[in-house]
């Protein structure tokens, strides 16, 4: 009955690697599989173990900590709404321009800021894109510069809280766990908040560096331009566009961190806070609103729907032992912790160049999350380097996701060679974090 299941997951995968739709292919090949054993092997799973999916849908739907997916995914688009990465953009080129290297330094400041704004990367990259890099491009940038460091400050959404990769993964390691690793949103956000930092910095050292090392690659914007450009108010400018959208967040994660607030809490803090800027911004109208609403219900009925057909995939899986079956397969084969957790990790990397993180998340942490209970694994630790390992995948050349987001809104001039080899570096960055943080775990524990 193991192989059985394993069987039906090596199916899914396909199917989904084939393009089907995620939610309708987990559910349904789910069932229909399970039917078809009804037949073939009776005994195998029985009619009555589908008695559990209505409380299960139910447990799923009243869970209050995914409550904090529509809201933080309204505080992003109500935020992309605003104009605030426009505005942000034109705040920190003023502030930094002068140095060289200080407009790409600002593309990573705006990515970080709209990372903990929005959690969203594919609508960060594009509206980093179609911002700035014309701008960089005007101003003699190298080309592959320019789109290395606007593909990849648009992926730290990814691991920079409040990020809905997080707050999935946290949901699936707590319901797939035998009771050994209890792993709730905020800790999640705490664990991920150092990582994310150091990488903010680690990109922003990368820039100055290569920039005054290959300085025709990132001149400065020249004095009297800047003067130019400030002009009378400008301090007041930097307040509205910087410290009042850095407020928000640091009040949405302090919150969380200090435990003020749960993060479905915080999270509806935050979206008022979003439509509050965004008033002051003088964007704000009914057809925005409206625009807001729609999109963040879309969003949220997917991730649900999905939701919906991993649960239905998870019984039938471990109905079939499927998660025993496995454990005992890789006891057998002696593997150590780190041999399983670098295994999964290739894995996941390599299904992150075609399929979407959610998919990922709900397909491959039900299945992996037992066994490292047995392995008594610190699954806090695997979430971290599995958001990690995720936005890499997304930068990774010739399918990172965040690639042909870029592309399709970059200039004629700029062509694919120019995108895979300016994201090398940042590649190489991301890797080098994932080592440090396998090295060094206790990275994740200082907030």
């Amino acid at each position: 009955m193991g192989f059985l299941a394993l069987l039906l997951f090596l199916i899914i995968f396909i199917l989904i690697l084939r393009g089907y739709p995620v939610a309708f292919t987990l559910a349904g090949v789910s069932i229909l599989f399970s039917l078809i054993l009804m037949v073939v092997v009776p005994g195998a799973i029985e009619m009555r173990h589908f008695n559990l999916l209505p409380s299960r849908f139910m447990g799923t739907i009243n869970n209050t900590m995914l409550m904090a997916v529509p809201l933080f995914i309204f505080m992003g688009i109500m935020l992309e709404k605003s104009g605030l990465a426009e505005s942000l953009l034109e705040t920190m080129a003023n502030l930094f321009g002068s140095v060289r290297g200080g407009l790409a330094v600002s593309v990573v400041i705006v990515g970080a800021l709209l990372a903990a704004s929005t959690g969203i990367v594919g609508a960060t990259v594009v509206t980093m894109g179609v911002l700035s890099l014309p701008v960089m491009l005007k101003r003699g940038y190298k080309p592959e510069l320019a789109t290395g460091v606007i593909a990849s400050s648009g992926t730290l959404g990814q691991i920079i809280p409040p990020s809905i990769v997080l707050i999935l993964l946290a949901d699936q390691i707590g319901a797939s766990s035998r009771g050994v690793s209890q792993v709730d949103v905020g800790a999640m956000f705490r664990a991920a908040f150092l990582p994310g930092f150091l990488l903010v910095l680690a990109y922003i050292a990368y820039i100055l560096i290569v920039s005054n090392v290959k300085r025709d690659w990132a001149p400065p914007i020249p004095q009297e331009e800047i003067k130019a450009m400030r002009g009378k108010g400008f301090w007041g400018r930097v307040f509205k566009a910087f410290f009042l959208p850095f407020l928000l967040i640091l009040t949405v994660l302090g919150s969380i961190f200090k435990g003020i607030a749960s993060p479905t809490e915080a999270a509806a803090v935050g979206a008022m806070g979003a439509t509050l800027l965004t008033i002051l911004q003088g964007k704000f109208n009914l057809n925005i609103l409206q625009q807001v609403m729609r999109q963040t219900m879309k969003l949220t009925a997917m991730v649900f729907w999905i939701l919906l057909g991993a649960t239905t995939f998870t019984l039938v899986f471990r109905t079939l032992g499927g998660d025993d079956y496995l454990i005992e397969l890789i006891q057998q084969a002696n593997l150590s912790p780190m041999m399983f957790l670098l295994i999964v990790m290739v894995i996941i990397f390599i299904a992150g160049f075609f399929i979407d993180f959610i998919e990922i998340i709900f397909i491959f942490v039900p299945v992996i999350t037992p066994i490292f209970d047995v392995y008594e694994v610190d699954m806090l630790w695997v979430g971290i380097l599995m958001a990690m390992n995720l936005q890499t995948s997304f930068l990774t050349p010739p399918f990172g996701f965040s690639l042909f987001y870029l592309k399709g809104v970059a200039p004629p001039e700029i062509t694919t060679q120019h995108l895979y080899r300016g994201i090398i570096p940042f590649i190489l960055i991301q890797v080098f974090f994932i080592a440090l943080i396998i090295l060094f775990p206790e990275l994740i524990y200082i907030f």
